[in-house]
């Protein structure tokens, strides 16, 4: 439980929350309209008052949006005060493909685009996978389709390969290759930053080791569409040429994708947040934010770590006042 000032306190304004867990306010007043995760007080009638307990839900919260559960599924296992276990729970709802075995998506509110894509996936039918990811996008916008359609399929596919050896791993190819086209097909490409005179572009990549960029070209979507320019780097990024590309770019921000802890490196985030670039007298240096369950665990102040990509397409846009 979240430690505060004095036995007194009547609790942490949202704002003072928000800087605790590294994500936007935006974000804790969405959660609250939207998933009722919100503070028991509110002082006035009116202005959240968030009490240790509550602070304790948002903690889950934000834990397991980060390692890619669906906000909707994260917000009810946070106010029952449950983590997803392991394996998966006895209530999972199945999609299952003929006699090709079933595919378990966890939690009990699965949308039907899930089980859909699931199943044309599993039957490596590339045209109907094709189709149903531009419909989910069309029809819910992109960051809806993203966390409650592909990231769950995805997981889906990932823990059937897992649990029978290689049987599955032609279906999670052929499924990644079609999420990161149907990304990139909604990308909508924005015009240079301007360093000099402005903020420089968002650059997003992959740290060192990590080949996981899915999450990124989403994001790199997102932005595309909010007006946001980004650059691109993806996979595996050296340090070397994370450092020329902030000298090179002058970016507003960088955001480090690290999948696993193995790859998150807080040295390295720490040095890419403390490169300067600019004229002597008028150096500036790039926000850091670090995507990715990899950091899960880790203090990292002054390093944001957003929730997910609602939350970072909030924090990014703030930059550009979009």
């Amino acid at each position: 439980m979240s430690a505060f000032p004095s036995p007194d306190d009547t609790g942490l304004t949202t704002g003072a929350l928000a800087r605790r867990l590294g994500v936007a306010p935006t974000t804790l007043r969405s959660w609250d309209r939207r998933y009722g995760i919100g503070p028991a007080v509110r002082a006035d009638g009116r202005h959240r008052r968030w009490r240790p307990d509550d602070v304790a839900v948002l903690e889950t919260m934000c834990r397991l949006t980060a390692s890619g559960v669906p906000p909707a599924d994260a917000a009810r296992a946070a106010k029952e005060g449950l983590l997803p276990p392991a394996a998966d729970p006895p209530s999972a709802v199945t999609a299952r493909a003929g006699g090709t075995g079933a595919l378990t998506f966890v939690g009990g509110d699965v949308r039907q685009e899930c089980r859909g894509l699931a199943r044309a996936a599993v039957r490596l039918d590339a045209p109907a996978v094709a189709e149903q990811l531009d419909t989910a996008v069309e029809r819910h916008g992109l960051t809806v389709a993203w966390q409650e359609v592909m990231v769950p399929t995805l997981h889906a596919v990932g823990r059937k390969w897992a649990s029978s050896g290689d049987r599955y791993i032609e279906v999670e190819h052929l499924l990644s290759w079609h999420v990161s086209t149907a990304l990139r097909r909604a990308t909508r490409p924005v015009g240079p930053g301007d360093a000099a005179s402005g903020p420089g572009p968002v650059v997003l990549a992959c740290v060192p080791g990590e080949q996981h960029s899915l999450p990124l070209e989403a994001l790199n979507a997102g932005l595309g569409r909010l007006g946001v320019p980004t650059r691109m780097f993806g996979a595996a990024v050296p340090v070397e040429a994370l450092t020329a590309i902030v000298q090179r770019l002058g970016p507003a921000a960088v955001v480090l994708w690290a999948q696993a802890r193995s790859t998150a490196s807080l040295p390295l985030a720490r040095h890419v947040a403390e490169s300067r670039w600019g004229v002597t007298g008028a150096r500036r240096a790039p926000a850091v934010l670090l995507g990715g369950p990899g950091w899960a665990g880790r203090p990292a102040p002054g390093l944001p770590r957003p929730a997910g990509l609602g939350d970072a397409l909030t924090m990014l846009a703030g930059l550009y006042g979009t």
